[in-house]
């Protein structure tokens, strides 16, 4: 039987120096007892794919709001793509597998309904605004329990990486920087994929000079992109990738917010008026009666307010939980006889 011992031992030796090993945390917020089989990160790995939050990612909109057809992301399979990703990375350069999967599977568990219009809705009405990097840490750090009522009480590095996978601030391990890297390889080709699926690009509008240097195809771009970064990277304390290789990967992401993320047809102004009259009313429907909030989210009112409630509880909805629960709240029923 393999204890966790030796798989700390076997980090130790085979490792890059580089590294973070899991013998070498800085701990977790609450101390706990060593796990017999597994390390402290496979644990965290564990507990954050057995979370609820973890699940209800499948019903978070990516890009395309309620898209017609089984093949368009959600943020559940971005997820998955970016802890893909970086697992390649982190292992082409014998850094820490289990610590790298740990920080992708929770960085974007504090998402909102409904993509980036959530999070621009709460961003403007949430005093203090709102991030979704900062949600996310909040949510493993907080808001989602066990069925004992245990947070998830994850170690610094996991958590480090998860609160910093974008905005200003860096990962203070090379896992983190790798899923930070990784996030931005997967959303734009996966995005890339999926505005083709939709008809919102013809591979003709891509930039010429982008599709020369990484590949037509989905799988060209990503295995480039990660050939690049494992190559840049090799033997060094930081995570790189070529000047070349960094400037044409702007280049493709300006065009996707040119093309696709700003794109009317995508972003759709009614559509955004709908979602915004939505949130909007839930928002001031719950701060007037936070006792129609589930009993977990009136539980956040003592210890942080009920602005803090309201924004945890609608920043946790799915798409269609918000949807359903708007019309139960606001939407007549027909009249039924009992």
């Amino acid at each position: 039987m393999v204890l966790r011992e030796m798989l700390e031992e076997r980090e130790a030796m085979t490792l890059s120096p580089y590294a973070c090993r899991a013998a070498e945390t800085r701990g977790r917020l609450r101390p706990e007892e060593k796990c017999e089989m597994r390390t402290d990160f496979q644990r965290d790995r564990d507990r954050i794919i057995h979370s609820k939050s973890l699940r209800r990612l499948m019903h978070k909109t990516q890009v395309f709001l309620s898209p017609e057809g089984d093949h368009f992301r959600t943020r559940l399979t971005h997820t998955l793509e970016v802890a893909q990703i970086a697992r390649t990375i982190a292992r082409a350069l014998d850094l820490n597998e289990d610590l790298t999967e740990a920080i992708a599977m929770g960085h974007d568990l504090g998402h909102t309904p409904f993509g980036h219009h959530g999070e621009y809705f709460l961003n403007q009405h949430f005093p203090g605004g709102f991030a979704h990097n900062v949600q996310s840490l909040r949510v493993v750090d907080v808001i989602d329990r066990n069925a004992k009522g245990n947070t998830m009480n994850l170690t610094a590095e996991v958590r480090d990486g998860i609160v910093n996978h974008s905005g200003p601030n860096i990962p203070f391990t090379l896992e983190g920087r790798v899923v930070r890297i990784s996030d931005r390889i997967a959303y734009i080709n996966h995005d890339i994929d999926d505005a083709l699926r939709g008809g919102i690009i013809r591979t003709e509008d891509i930039p010429r000079d982008c599709l020369e240097l990484f590949g037509a195809s989905h799988g060209e771009r990503i295995d480039a992109l990660v050939k690049d970064v494992v190559r840049n990277s090799d033997g060094k304390n930081d995570i790189l990738q070529s000047g070349e290789f960094g400037f044409y990967m702007n280049k493709l992401r300006d065009f996707m917010f040119e093309a696709v993320y700003n794109n009317p047809v995508v972003k759709g102004a009614s559509e955004t008026m709908k979602i915004n009259h939505l949130l909007l009313n839930l928002y001031e429907y719950y701060l007037k009666n936070p006792d129609k909030m589930p009993e977990e989210a009136r539980l956040m009112i003592d210890s942080d307010g009920i602005e803090v409630a309201v924004k945890d509880h609608i920043a946790g909805m799915t798409d269609r939980y918000a949807i359903s629960a708007f019309e139960k709240i606001f939407v007549p029923e027909g009249w039924k006889v009992r």
